[in-house]
């Protein structure tokens, strides 16, 4: 693994930026691709996004000026290209967005590719149940272990927003889980 400082330079330098690119793909593809998950949740979609992020990583590294680590930078770009196609998504079937990740929660149930338990399931419902914000924050803290500094970062909010985020988050997963006596 090349250190985080190295690899952006080889990436903003034209004679090393193609070999760089693959390393950077090879590093973070599976993080990029579990975070983008959990926010689209089926497997085809996530790889469309997941394909278009390295796309605009790729076109705009020059611009990366290393104010914050490259991982989070990558976040960003991941969130909003998640966040993008669920809008434009809802905006060609002419239905919210809300609507959109129920028939994703519906989906997910028959994906072959979500190995999860019906506890786990359940996890994913609940968390879809939450605003958008709320659900970007816990699942990078929850899953990704992100630290409040680096969601700050990603999210570019306050670290004291997203702990009161978290919090909230937490207490509306546990009431949608307690209230389902299935559990």
């Amino acid at each position: 693994m090349i250190e985080e400082q190295t690899l952006v330079s080889a990436l903003q330098s034209e004679e090393q930026k193609e070999a760089a690119f693959r390393e950077l793909v090879s590093q973070y593809k599976e993080r990029l691709y579990w975070h983008i998950r959990k926010i689209v949740l089926d497997h085809d979609d996530t790889d469309d996004v997941l394909q278009n992020t390295f796309i605009k990583i790729f076109r705009n590294i020059d611009s990366f000026k290393g104010d914050s680590k490259l991982y989070t930078w990558m976040y960003r770009i991941a969130t909003n290209e998640a966040i993008t196609f669920i809008n434009k998504r809802a905006k060609r079937a002419q239905i919210t967005s809300e609507e959109i990740k129920e028939n994703a929660i519906k989906k997910l149930e028959s994906d072959v590719y979500f190995e999860g338990s019906a506890i786990q399931l359940k996890l994913q419902k609940a968390i879809h149940t939450l605003p958008e914000r709320q659900q970007l924050i816990f699942n990078m803290k929850y899953f990704d272990d992100i630290t409040y500094e680096e969601l700050s970062e990603v999210l570019e909010t306050s670290v004291g927003g997203l702990k009161s985020s978290y919090h909230i988050a937490v207490k509306k997963i546990t009431a949608f889980l307690k209230a389902d006596e299935t559990i």
